[in-house]
Order: structure tokens, then sequence, then C-alpha cells
């Protein structure tokens, strides 16, 4: 007896490219091929299922209304065997071919880059896409499924994370601010009557309580670096995470407003796997990595007076 002929993944292939390439001609430059071989793939096609699958108006070939349901059901055949193929490389080879890694932009950039390239090193062929969010929008990418690793500073519902570190954030102004020119300890009331720059929650739903400084004016921005930048023009004052402002603050171009109450904020930033149960090596060597990394370098990289439960030492 003999067996039925099958279509095979390259004449899906050939018919999906005479579609998106918009000719016979086309496609086999694209595919590389000749026309002949592109033509007699799809003809094999329509010959196997007794159907015709394009028909020709003038000299260009146009799908039939069956066809377009076989060049749609071939997308996804075809995406599928190619899916299929990325997840048996991945197991042959024991690494994820991409890692989704969500970092609280709060997180020193040299800090994740370090960590990217060790991890680089050892798996040069794992891709890894680094989502940059503020506040609930690091939680957001772990609850919408867009994250498999996250450095965020909230602990979202159904998540278990690990205490990572402790960024310390201090209120800052330009040397030439107002603030700096009234030679005293400033009060909240001070505050009121200038401008507050901050960045904005990237989270769909932002928490309006992160505003916590009631003033007349507030510039609400969507970066980090852009915050920093209206601070270092003397637009405002702002919070900042020092490990962002240390040159500022070496050279004296931002310096410490002497708050009565205030002038350091401490904000937890943790480490959370997704799906722990079911993490993949890479992203357990990139968590690892990540914590070893942290624990030997952040407590040398801070100077005493920034640590946590201390003052900055020019906060007067």
């Amino acid at each position: 007896m003999t067996e039925a002929a099958h279509i095979t993944l390259e004449q899906w292939r050939a018919l999906i490219a005479v579609v998106d390439a918009g000719g016979y001609a086309q496609a086999a430059l694209s595919l590389h091929k000749s026309q002949s071989a592109v033509t007699y793939a799809v003809q094999k096609i329509e010959s196997l299922l007794a159907l015709k699958a394009f028909e020709m108006l003038g000299r260009k070939a146009v799908l039939t209304p069956t066809g377009q349901m076989l060049y749609r059901r071939a997308l996804a055949l075809v995406a599928e065997a190619r899916d299929l193929e990325r997840a048996g490389h991945t197991l042959s080879a024991g690494w994820e071919a991409e890692i989704h890694l969500a970092v609280e932009i709060l997180f020193p950039t040299w800090l994740l880059l370090d960590c990217l390239a060790r991890f680089g090193d050892e798996s040069p062929r794992t891709r890894i896409t680094v989502i940059e969010s503020v506040l609930g929008g690091t939680a957001e990418a772990l609850l919408t499924g867009q994250a498999d690793l996250a450095i965020s500073p909230q602990m979202p519902p159904g998540f278990l994370g690990d205490p990572l570190m402790q960024m310390p954030l201090i209120a800052v102004a330009h040397r030439d601010h107002p603030l700096h020119r009234l030679q005293r300890e400033l009060t909240a009331r001070d505050l009121r009557e200038h401008r507050h720059v901050l960045v904005r929650d990237s989270g769909a739903t932002r928490d309006r309580r992160a505003l916590s400084v009631e003033v007349d004016q507030r510039w609400s921005v969507g970066h980090l670096a852009s915050s920093i930048q209206a601070v270092r023009m003397g637009y405002g004052f702002s919070w900042l995470p020092c490990e962002h402002i240390r040159e500022e603050l070496a050279n004296g171009l931002l310096k410490a407003l002497p708050l009565r109450a205030g002038r350091q904020r401490m904000v937890p930033l943790y480490l959370v796997l997704a799906d722990p149960d079911f993490a993949g090596p890479g992203v357990r060597r990139l968590a690892e990595i990540i914590r070893e990394t942290v624990d030997t370098t952040c407590p040398t990289k801070y100077p005493p007076s920034l640590r946590a439960g201390s003052a900055p030492a020019d906060a007067g």
C-alpha cells in the first residue's frame, strides 16, 4: 500500500511567500529559489488538496477564498514549527532563547549593565529584553506576563521575591536655587512655593499617593534622566537617587536641601521571579548574577553618608 504524499513546510512557506511578496517571481527572490521551484511547490499543494489556491488576474496571482483560508492556516503552522524549533534549540543548549527583565529605573544603570555583561559571557546567544519602568509599571510587567524576572520597588499580589537593596533618594536642587539662598533649615511650607520635578508612575493605574509633596508647581516627566536634567538646569527640586547624581553631588552642581524632615527617602528594591517553579536555567542564573553583583558591589559603592539610616553629609 502506497503512503499518501504530504505537504512539506517548505511548500507552505512557498505559498506564504507568494502572497507576502506579491507574486511568484518576487517570492523566488525572497526565498533564494528559482521561480519554477516556487511555482511547483504551490502547484503541489493544489494538486494534493484538489483545489485552487490562486487565480491569475492579468499577471498577478490572487488568492481564491479557499486560498485565503489556506494562507491563514499556513501562517499559523509555520509559526508553530518555528516556535518548536526554537524551543528544541533552547532545550538542547540548556538556556532560554530570550529573557525579559523588568527593571525599576532607580536601579543603577552601570550595575544593571555589569550584570548583563556577566550573563552574556556565560550565555551569549540568550537575548535580553530590558523593560525600564517606574513604580507600578514594574509590578505590572509581572502581572501581565511581560517579564520573566523583575527588580521592583513593589511586591505585586501573588508573587514572592527577595529583598535586593535599599536605594537612597535625597532631596536636591541646583546650588543656585532660591531654596539654598534661604540658608536655613527648610520646611514643607518652603517647598510649596517652588517647582517639584518627579518621574511619573509608568503603570497603567498610577499611584497618586507617590506625589507626596503639596506644591503649586509640578513637572511630571517620563524618565529619570529628564528629571535629573531639569534639576541640573535649575528648574526645580526633586528627590533623586544618590547613585544617579554622584558626579553632580561631588562637584557641587547639585546640593542636598537642608530639610527639617524627609531629606532622605529609602526605596526598597526586590528581585522577583515571575514563575519560580518553572523558571528556566537562564532566568535563574541571571537572578543569581544580580544578587551576587549587588551583594559584592553596592556596599562599597555608596559613601557612608549616603547609606541607609544616615543623612547626606551636606544636608545642613
